[in-house]
């Protein structure tokens, strides 16, 4: 139980940001393949791309304050 929270934290917040990369990565790929066919909604999808890495920075930020928060009380217990 000492190692298995911590553990499962590191998982969760590895999971959290992976999916948020790979959610990243879609959308710019389509926004680069949608240019020379469309370029009006390569516009739309850059600007959705734009929110979406603002909205990922702030849920790291937020992932990383729950990870150090829940961590400190998991130790604080053993101890």
């Amino acid at each position: 139980i000492l190692l298995i929270r911590p553990l499962a934290l590191g998982v969760r917040l590895t999971a959290n940001l992976t999916a948020g990369h790979l959610l990243i990565q879609l959308i710019s790929t389509a926004t680069i393949t949608l240019f020379t066919t469309i370029p009006v909604v390569s516009l739309l999808t850059l600007l959705i791309l734009l929110l979406l890495t603002i909205l990922e920075v702030a849920v790291a930020i937020i992932q990383a304050y729950v990870f150090v928060l829940l961590l400190s009380l998991y130790l604080q217990e053993n101890i």
